[in-house]
């Protein structure tokens, strides 16, 4: 008897990891992983916070801890910390009792929980995500079931900025109700944000236009080392009377990826919507993984809710966050020296973990093959991946790619 399994096609591989892999199994002496978005050190490692590692021992040492199931909606001490580290302590809508946390699993499950709500529950069914965006984001609306997903115009490739005329436009041309998924901070994969002249502009039409802004931000604190200044954009859609929900990632700033520790921010216009609105969040997530895990959000907890913790964390972000701009201006400052065609300034106007290179699929063909250079087909580099040994080795490889691939192509 067949297998019921035997007509299964094969899938389309996801790009970030396979390119990973790819590097992995490179054998060559010299080689250069800008691909999955994670932190590393100069020295290319992994980085445990070394405030994560102090809560971590605390939590250990606690004799009055246990592992029984946390409730479905999550740790609600972690959330409340969550919700007031994205919106601000003093933020009216907390004073009023709007807002209100979820927790989820990172970002991704925190934009899971969001998009099965908005779809299952309020029946909205369009969705418009940046062009480009993170990979992830068309396929998880797609399967939590919106039927239309649509483009804003955002990257302009020839000035290497944000195309906010085209960006403006089409939010304009949404229908009502339609969902407008938002980059909080450090938009991937281009890594160019809206001034804030900008997010007023998206801002007033989101209103006008009674559109329902969903922010999804993982890179909180990571991005500029001010968590406050990276949450400007949502902290002023609030002031402005805006109903929204938010996800975020503590991944990136806590380094816990892989602990999965994630809340969904909501902010209401009416506090008297809530416990309806649990009530209905309770049977996506009860759906989905039904209870979340308690050791990154206890973490997250300690840390945000303990003074002295909490500063050892801005100092971790700000080594962080230094250390991207550093590699941002070396590699623009290699790339300049060596006359590489083109302009170079966006590296370092950019911000966070992401370039937009902007360098085309055959040059990142060219970069991968000839100089073992791992980067995703669109351009984009993990800024992370770079240290003072192999940033100029990148530069250099970058300007044969642009040289050459371009004087093929012109024959």
């Amino acid at each position: 008897m067949p297998s019921i399994f035997a007509n299964v096609e094969v899938a389309p591989p996801i790009e970030v990891f396979y390119m990973n892999k790819m590097y992995l199994d490179e054998t060559a002496p010299q080689k250069v992983n800008l691909t999955i978005g994670a932190y590393r050190t100069e020295e290319g490692k992994p980085w445990v916070l070394p405030v994560v590692h102090e809560a971590e021992v605390r939590l250990a040492a606690d004799t009055s801890l246990n592992h029984e199931y946390l409730p479905v909606l999550g740790y609600e001490a972690f959330s409340a910390a969550a919700t007031e580290l994205v919106l601000g302590k003093d933020n009216a809508a907390i004073k009023d009792g709007r807002a209100f946390g979820v927790q989820c699993l990172s970002g991704t499950g925190s934009l899971r929980a969001g998009a099965d709500f908005l779809n299952h529950v309020l029946g909205l069914n369009t969705v418009y995500v940046s062009k480009p965006t993170w990979g992830n984001h068309r396929l998880l609306f797609n399967r939590a079931g919106f039927k239309s997903i649509e483009s804003y115009r955002y990257w302009d490739q020839d000035n290497r900025c944000v195309s906010i005329d085209d960006l403006i436009a089409d939010l304009e041309g949404a229908p009502e109700k339609a969902v407008i998924l938002l980059h909080g901070c450090a938009h991937n994969p281009t890594g160019m944000d809206p001034t804030h002249e900008q997010w007023e502009r998206i801002a007033e039409v989101v209103k006008r236009k009674n559109l329902f802004p969903f922010f999804d931000i993982a890179y909180q604190g990571f991005a500029s080392g001010d968590p406050d200044a990276d949450a400007w954009a949502i902290r002023h859609f609030v002031s402005q009377g805006i109903e929204l929900i938010c996800a975020q990632s503590f991944a990136k700033n806590f380094g816990l990826y892989n602990e999965r520790v994630g809340n969904l921010t909501t902010v209401v216009s009416d506090p008297a919507v809530i416990p309806a609105f649990k009530s209905q969040m309770s049977l996506c997530i009860r759906a989905n993984w039904s209870n979340p895990p308690s050791h990154g959000a206890r973490i997250v907890h300690m840390v945000l809710t303990t003074p002295e913790m909490r500063e050892q964390w801005f100092q971790c972000i700000k080594a962080m966050s230094s250390r991207i701009r550093d590699m941002r201006a070396s590699l623009r400052g290699h790339l300049e020296a060596l006359g590489t065609p083109g302009k170079w300034d966006h590296i370092t106007q950019q911000i966070g973990m992401f370039s937009f290179t902007g360098l085309s699929p055959q040059q990142v063909d060219h970069l991968v093959k000839t100089h073992k250079v791992f980067l995703l087909s669109d351009g984009r580099i993990n800024i992370c991946g770079l240290n003072t040994k192999n940033v100029e080795y990148v530069a250099k490889a970058m300007d044969d790619a642009v040289r050459n691939v371009a004087a093929r192509s012109s024959l």
